[in-house]
Order: structure tokens, then sequence, then C-alpha cells
């Protein structure tokens, strides 16, 4: 009778088994080709500017352009890194990215922790300005923040781009990470409390590990938008050219006669490796840190 009743649900297993595969095959694989097509499509620009740098001047202003080249040349990487100052333009956006990464991180960890775990007076208000905060364009407050920067004497240095990235990457941030510090437990707070942790140590030993993945997925955004600034970096560094950063080198290889379009996309190239570089030690945490935002 076991015998009989094992094989009867083998039997119905396969026949499920089957019907599954034969209905979400296809979807699967029209799921994937349509995947593979988006990736193509979003990849191709990159590999166009990344073989473009590597071509001679000839291939590049071509009139029938093909998409490989026989004879690679390293000459537009040659212009980029002679340029004068390119060295000081690159360490110039490393210190405004970087400090934009981690002054965010840590203030809006702090923020984001206040408003979570403790009740005050405008608190709801606050939350619907860093969400209006959000709405505006930035082009709109492009002027104010030119006169601002004026009037503190901060024009025509890092800081003019450090304090507004960081004033329009806190409120995602915050938002963000808010999500974060309410999935901890209230009682894990209390337990370490009865354990003679003092609210600091919890904060720091932790809190700020739990929502460490939420901290790398917000660095990202913080990190992208800072590091390839041009709007900021050509409104508010007017004279000393030592203060630029590397959007702004790209001018260079821009000229009333004939632009330099090799020189161009060699240092379209160069900017593109350091977030690249960003994005590979942080992917692990990046991706368990959307997954835990979405959640």
């Amino acid at each position: 009778m076991s015998v009989v009743s094992g094989r009867a649900v083998k039997s119905a297993m396969g026949v499920r088994m089957r019907g599954v595969l034969g209905v979400r095959r296809p979807g699967r694989l029209v799921a994937e080709g349509v995947a593979l097509l988006v990736a193509v499509v979003v990849a191709f620009p990159l590999y166009w500017m990344v073989l473009s740098a590597f071509k001679p001047a000839g291939e590049v202003q071509s009139s029938h352009p093909r998409p490989w080249t026989l004879s690679p040349s390293l000459d537009s990487f040659r212009r980029v890194f002679t340029q004068q100052d390119f060295g000081r333009y690159f360490l110039n956006s490393l210190v405004v990215a970087g400090s934009v990464v981690l002054l965010s991180a840590l203030i809006a960890f702090l923020a984001a922790t206040a408003v979570t775990r403790f009740r005050f007076k405008f608190r709801t208000t606050l939350l619907i300005m860093f969400l209006v905060a959000q709405m505006v364009p930035v082009e709109a407050l492009t002027i104010p923040l030119f006169f601002l920067m004026r009037d503190l004497g901060q024009l025509n240095t890092l800081g003019s781009l450090i304090l507004p990235h960081l004033a329009f990457s806190l409120p995602f941030a915050i938002w963000m990470l808010r999500g974060f510090v309410r999935g901890v437990p209230v009682a894990l707070e209390e337990a370490a409390a009865l354990d003679g942790a003092s609210r600091t140590r919890f904060l720091w030993q932790i809190l700020f590990p739990l929502v460490f993945p939420g901290l790398v997925a917000t660095s990202v955004f913080s990190f992208i938008s800072a590091w390839n600034d041009f709007l900021f970096a050509k409104s508010f560094i007017i004279s000393d050219t030592s203060q630029s950063t590397l959007p702004m080198a790209l001018l260079v290889f821009f000229k009333p006669d004939e632009n330099d379009w090799g020189g161009i996309m060699a240092a379209s190239t160069v900017m593109t490796v350091p977030v690249l570089v960003f994005f590979v030690l942080v992917q692990r945490r990046l991706v368990s840190g959307v997954g835990g935002a979405v959640k």
C-alpha cells in the first residue's frame, strides 16, 4: 500500500513539476532576454566611450565609425595625463567626494536615529521638509547658493562644493536610514541597557553595525553625485583653477575650432574608474542595503 501511495505521490509531483516548468520557462526566457537587451543598451555607451579612448585620432574623427579598432593607441590617455594639473583635479575630486560621503553618512545616521527613536515637537514637520527638499531641482538653487557661498567667503574653495552636495544628499540619506533604524527592535536597546550599556555605546557598537548596509547604499548615491558634479564646480570655482575638479578638466579638450574627442573619451574613462572601484568594494553591502530598504 505504501509503495502504491509513494508512486502516486511521485507521479503527481512529476506532473506538477512539468506543468510548472512548461508554464514558467517561456516567461523566464523572455524575462532573461529582455534583461540581457537592457544590459546591452545600458553598457553600449560605456563600451563606445572606452573604445573611442583607445582609437587613434583618424578613426575617432572618421565619418564611418566602426564598433572596433585594429590599431589601439594610448595617445589619448597620454594627452590626458600630461595635461597640466590633472593630478590635482583628480585629488580635488577625491577630497570633495570623500568628504561628502563621510559627513553625510555620519550626520544622516545620527539624524535618522533621532527622528526614529525620539519624540519631539515638529518631528513630522521636519520629515516633511526632508521630502520637500528632495523635490526642489538643483538648477533652481544654483544662483541663491552662489550668493550664499560668496557671503560665506567660500567661492573658489572646495568647501563651496562640499557644502551644497552635503545638503542635497542628507534628505535622501536620512529617509533611507530611517527605515533601517526602525527595523532594529527597541527591545534590543532595552536589553543592552539592562546589561549596563550606555546609549552612546549602544549607538556605535550595536546600532551602527546593524544599519551599516544602509549607510553603504546612501554613500553610493552621495559619491556619484559629488564625483560627477559639473554645475557647482562651474558656478563656484571661478578664478582659482587649482580648486577645480575632474569634470572641469574635460573643458580643456573642448576647443573652438575642433574638439579633441579622443581626449574627452579618455578623460571620461579615467573618471569612470574610481566609480567602478567604489562599486566593486561595496557591492555586497550595497545589495543587502537596497534589499533592506525595500523590505
